[in-house]
């Protein structure tokens, strides 16, 4: 898969939830491995704050990100549509603190992206594979998110604010073509009795009953309805029964639920590259996001590749059988066993070790370890077979090396270990010539690495 960006630019404009002030925001393409970057058009400069995790600086009632002292907040509804419309990179232009709260869903956003429609860049997409299970914990609210593999992103929300209009409520998202219908439209909540609060901590300046689902569950006087109505600007209602106080009725019974799903994935988007993996959230909130989001967000920092998924219960691209086809090594110099997987730029190419192997009478007898050496000549037969797939009839062609750079030894290899080696392409194949990357891992750990180049030839 290629990663995208948006074929053109749009702009929103609207009130920001907390400022209320008129906000214009544009979005537009950007290059390959960009990534998401907000840029404050309102300050000398201009500066750029890039939207991932470790630059979240605050979460209440809002995404905030900073940089060198600028912010900009309520990033989480854009951030979602982006991150489920599989959009990879995007500048987002604002000419303020925050981007514009719209109706407080994500719905907006998500018609003009599909209104602008996506571009497909050359570079690949990366993801980031859920391998085990990860959990966080908020101990004062009792919030949790576990996250768990999976083939797909999915997203499941339990929510309880043990309010006699807001109790026990479940959203589930199980395939991320559906949020744009399913989660987008899904508007903000808060209730009336936290209005008065908020607005004392200089928050919900823009918020009214047309951005937000407005709660009432607790009994207030009219008078103290009437001055909460006037410090928002709001024309007074007089309300009797608990309930959703808006003129719009909700457009799914469970919307605060899917809201929160909403914000879950928004928040996620921070972790700057699509994810596999399901996850389970009870009682999210955006700190709790966040805190998740810095945890994956470090796994990805970590990782210069990630590891090639091995499931020895699929059938091979090629068999060993079909590997002797094309390469001319034999006994006891044949260093690749199946290969698993393969497109025109990369193959993943699989190597079973074993004691009986011969190298191992000699290095070392008692403590036998696979020569480096061989680590290297395993990945160049990998990329071999991948120059080859390049060419009519490659029975009638070897590949052979012309030069190793940049060797690597991370582990050593024993064994019983099962060898995952991931060969890619750094360039077009030239006359015959290309540059590649090898990677030798060992379950998800990098045990050796390095770049060569390697030429084919026809066979006489």
């Amino acid at each position: 898969m290629k990663q995208l960006t948006l074929k053109d630019s749009f702009v929103v404009k609207g009130k920001g939830l907390h400022t209320g002030e008129e906000i214009e925001a544009k979005f537009m393409p950007a290059h390959e491995n960009h990534g998401y970057a907000i840029q404050r058009v309102d300050i000398d400069g201009m500066p750029v704050i890039e939207a991932v995790a470790e630059n979240v600086v605050a979460t209440n009632r809002g995404t905030v990100i900073a940089k060198s002292g600028v912010s900009v907040s309520t990033i989480e509804h854009a951030m979602a549509a982006l991150y489920a419309a599989g959009v990879d990179n995007v500048l987002i232009q604002v000419n303020g603190a925050e981007l514009p709260i719209l109706d407080g869903s994500a719905k907006e956003y998500a018609n003009a992206i599909e209104r602008v429609g996506l571009e497909e860049q050359n570079a690949d997409k990366e993801f980031l594979i859920i391998r085990h299970k990860m959990e966080v914990v908020d101990e004062e609210t009792g919030a949790k998110i576990v996250v768990l593999p999976d083939d797909n992103f999915n997203v499941d929300v339990k929510i309880n604010y043990n309010s006699p209009v807001l109790g026990n409520q479940y959203a589930t998202l199980d395939n991320i073509a559906d949020f744009k219908q399913e989660i987008a439209p899904c508007r903000t909540f808060v209730f009336v009795r936290e209005i008065e609060a908020l607005l004392q901590a200089n928050l919900i300046k823009g918020g009214d009953l047309e951005n937000a689902i407005v709660i009432y569950d607790t009994p207030l006087g009219q008078e103290q309805l009437d001055h909460i109505a006037d410090i928002m600007n709001a024309p007074h209602k007089h309300v009797k029964d608990f309930g959703f106080i808006n003129e719009k009725p909700l457009y799914f019974d469970n919307e605060p639920a899917r809201h929160k799903l909403l914000d879950v994935i928004g928040d996620i988007a921070l972790i700057g590259r699509p994810m596999k993996g399901r996850v389970l959230a009870t009682r999210p909130g955006h700190t709790i996001n966040a805190k998740l989001a810095k945890l994956l967000r470090r796994d990805v920092k970590r990782m210069d590749v990630i590891a090639p998924v091995y499931n020895p219960n699929l059938p091979p691209i090629m068999d060993n059988n079909r590997i002797r086809e094309l390469l001319p090594h034999r006994y006891p110099f044949l260093l690749v066993d199946k290969i698993i997987d393969m497109d025109e730029k990369f193959i993943v190419g699989i190597k079973n070790v074993t004691v009986n192997e011969p190298f191992f009478q000699g290095h070392f007898p008692q403590e036998p370890v696979m020569p480096g050496v061989l680590l290297v000549e395993a990945m160049a037969q990998t990329g071999g077979m991948l120059v080859l797939s390049t060419v009519d009839d490659p029975e009638r062609y070897s590949t052979y090396f012309m030069k190793i750079d940049n060797v690597k030894f991370r582990q050593k290899v024993v064994p019983g270990d099962t060898l995952i080696f991931h060969v890619s392409f750094l360039t077009e194949l030239r006359r015959g010539c290309a540059m590649m990357k090898g990677r030798a891992f060992i379950g998800e750990k990098l045990v050796c690495e390095c770049e060569f180049m390697a030429q084919i030839i026809k066979n006489k």
